[in-house]
This record gives C-alpha cells, sequence and structure tokens, in this order.
C-alpha cells in the first residue's frame, strides 16, 4: 500500500464519514481509487483510533536535539542536561537506534511508535462462549445492535457476555482482527465488505394518486404517535420476473404478517391482503397505510371486507411507511434483489416473518415484536 501521511488519511476519513465517493476522494488526495479502497478496506470503513503519545516519551523535536548534538560532538551527560533528562534515557534511546554513529532522529521516531504498539488482548479471544452467541445471532440475521442489546438482557449481570455493537463491527470488518469469518458479513443486512456513511439516496417514481384515497395527511393524531395498537403500514417487494410478496407491519409493535400474491395486479392483492387481516382480533384491525402503487386502486373492497381504513403516502415519501421501510430492507436478507419470489409457499413466509418477529428490536427496548404483540393479546 503506498505511503501516506497523517494529514492524508485524515482528509480520506473526513470526506469518506461525509459518504463522498471513493473517486471523489481521489480528486481531493490525488491518490490513485485503488490504493484509497485498498486502505479503506483494510480497516473495514471504520476510521482507526489515533495513537497519542504516551506521557514522558520522547518528543520528535528532542530526538532531532539528540542528533544534531551527537554531530557536534557533545557527550550524553551534556545532551541530558540541555533536555533536562535522565542521562539513562538518552544512552538507551542512542542505543536503541544504532549508536553514535548510526543515530538518526526520523528513523528514532518511527521505530519508538512502531515498538509502542502493545494491542490489547481481544475481548473475542478469551471468551468462546460470547464468540458462539454472537455467530449463532449473526446467522439468524440479527444486526450488532439487535445481538448487543439482547445480550445485556439476557446476561445483564455477566460483564463478560456483554459487548457493544461497534465491536461486533470492527471484528467483522477490520481485516487485522479476523476474529469472525468473512462469510458472516453476508448475513448483515447490507453485506458491505466496509462500513459506509449512512446515506439515503433512492429515486421513487411519481404515481398519480387516487381520486378516491384518503391521504396520509387526513390521519388521525393516534395512528401518528402510535399510541394505539392495530394500525398497519404496508407494501409490495419486488422479485425477478415479476413476482411479488406483500408485507404488512404493525406500526406500534413492529409485529411483521407476510402475504403470499399471484402478481401486482389490484383484485388478487387486495384479496389476499383482506383474507389475512381477517385472522386478526378487531384489537388489531384498525387502519391500513399504503403508498402509493396501482395494487392497492381497489382498496374500498379492502376497507369494506375488513372494517379498516386505508391511508395513501404523499408521492416520493417512503419515510411515510418507516416502519415498514425498515422492515422491507431487513426482508431483503431473506428475499435478496434479483431473486425469484413465486416459489416461497405461504408456509415459508410465515417462518420467515415469525423469525424476523423474534429478533430484538432496539425502538422496542430490545424487546421483540412477538412479545410485546403477546402482551396486547394477554
Amino acid at each position: 500500500m503506498k505511503f501516506m501521511s497523517q494529514a492524508t488519511k485524515n482528509i480520506i476519513w473526513k470526506y469518506w464519514k461525509s459518504g463522498v465517493a471513493i473517486v471523489e476522494i481521489s480528486k481531493s488526495t490525488q491518490l490513485d481509487p485503488s490504493n484509497i479502497r485498498r486502505y479503506l478496506v483494510y480497516h473495514g470503513g471504520i476510521q482507526p483510533r489515533e495513537r497519542v503519545r504516551a506521557h514522558g516519551q520522547l518528543s520528535l523535536f528532542e530526538r532531532e536535539e539528540i542528533s544534531l548534538n551527537l554531530v557536534l560532538g557533545k557527550s550524553i551527560r551534556s545532551i541530558a542536561r540541555q533536555l533536562g533528562r535522565a542521562p539513562s534515557t538518552i544512552s538507551r534511546e542512542i542505543t536503541r537506534n544504532g549508536g553514535v554513529a548510526k543515530y538518526r532522529a526520523t528513523k528514532a521516531e518511527r521505530s519508538a511508535w512502531r515498538r509502542a504498539k502493545r494491542p490489547k488482548p481481544s475481548k473475542f479471544g478469551q471468551n468462546e462462549i460470547l464468540v458462539d452467541l454472537i455467530i449463532e445471532k449473526l446467522r439468524e440475521y440479527w444486526s450488532p445492535e439487535q445481538i448487543a442489546g439482547w445480550l445485556k438482557q439476557a446476561y445483564p449481570t455477566n460483564k463478560a457476555l456483554n459487548v457493544s455493537h461497534e465491536t461486533i463491527y470492527k471484528s467483522l470488518y477490520i481485516q487485522g482482527k479476523g476474529l469472525f469469518r468473512k462469510e458472516l458479513m453476508n448475513h448483515l443486512r447490507t453485506r458491505r465488505k466496509l462500513r459506509h456513511a449512512k446515506q439515503h439516496v433512492r429515486g421513487n417514481k411519481f404515481v398519480k394518486p387516487f381520486a378516491d384515497g384518503l391521504s396520509i395527511s387526513e390521519r388521525p393524531a393516534e395512528i401518528e404517535d402510535r399510541a394505539i395498537p392495530g394500525h398497519w403500514e404496508g407494501d409490495l417487494i419486488q422479485g425477478s420476473r415479476q413476482s411479488y410478496i406483500a408485507t404488512l407491519v404493525e406500526r406500534q409493535t413492529r409485529f411483521t404478517i407476510m402475504v403470499k400474491v399471484p402478481g401486482k395486479e389490484t383484485l388478487p392483492v387486495v384479496s389476499a391482503i383482506s383474507e389475512r387481516m381477517l385472522q386478526l382480533p378487531s384489537l388489531l384491525k384498525k387502519s391500513l397505510t399504503w403508498d402509493r402503487g396501482c395494487e392497492l386502486a381497489a382498496h374500498k373492497k379492502f376497507s369494506m371486507a375488513t372494517n379498516m381504513e386505508v391511508y395513501f403516502c404523499d408521492p416520493s415519501s417512503p419515510w411515510q411507511r418507516g416502519s415498514n421501510e425498515n422492515t422491507n430492507k431487513l426482508l431483503r436478507q431473506y428475499f435478496p434483489k434479483g431473486t425469484y419470489l413465486g416459489d416461497h409457499s405461504q408456509e415459508d413466509l410465515d417462518n420467515v416473518a415469525a423469525s424476523l418477529n423474534n429478533r430484538p428490536r432496539k425502538t422496542l427496548g430490545f424487546n421483540t415484536p412477538a412479545d410485546k404483540i403477546n402482551e396486547l393479546l394477554q
């Protein structure tokens, strides 16, 4: 990897954390994009902690003074008095860096930083039980944040089994650690090989609003603040060859229901989700918020069948169905983009929904949606 000054590294991390593309960083630093990428991948996209000189250690200025005074023929005791250091300190510094004849300040400085590296033993390297628990949950598609929250709840008094989500991410991404096999990164939601800045770049096609549909602006405040259960958000996720799955998320508990649909035509979609909603207790059947896709053009039939109001989001406003959008991103771990969804039976979808509903959520205090829905129904 090409040598980079600390100033250049600082520029790279500043831009990277702001979401700037590697090509643009390359233009600002005059470095080849491949060198920048290798540097970022090596660190997993996570800026390493800045090293600080230990108190009492010789500075670069002092080493330059030592080098200069040795050239002038001054004694070790004379140099020590000039710098306010013990003669033994100056003597050891010169001896370990080539002696009087070969001592060079910059070379001694680099050697000192290299010798000062004393990696702290990894928490994972000393705790196989913790590693096994994390691997098990990663393979169940839990996020590091969900795992960390669950560990604190499951083992509140056992500090050896508590770890931050950032520590898990670093152990996955940073090459120098290598504590988890790389294949486990494929179980993360994004499947990225390094950490990126949080960005939201998404283009949505404008869909003509339904003339007879209720706008989300007409939705009562009790739905907005999630105070009452029974209000749902819904959408379709798409696979290859025009295959779809309907997803419904209860706003208060984040409980997820998945429905197999034969396509995007409105009557089959409305019929399928109506049938599923009718299986719920009345407590959980109040309203549905959907985007402006044509699959719910027959929303009045849905309302007549279920007695649930339907509200439509504003164009190009996916955040108005935030719970459903987030859930659909989680579901892409099970149903990657570009895969055919038509081969999955309703039983398959129910199993995936059960897996998702038993994953702890930060927004629920690391309880699970299944726990929350059960509390409501008791």
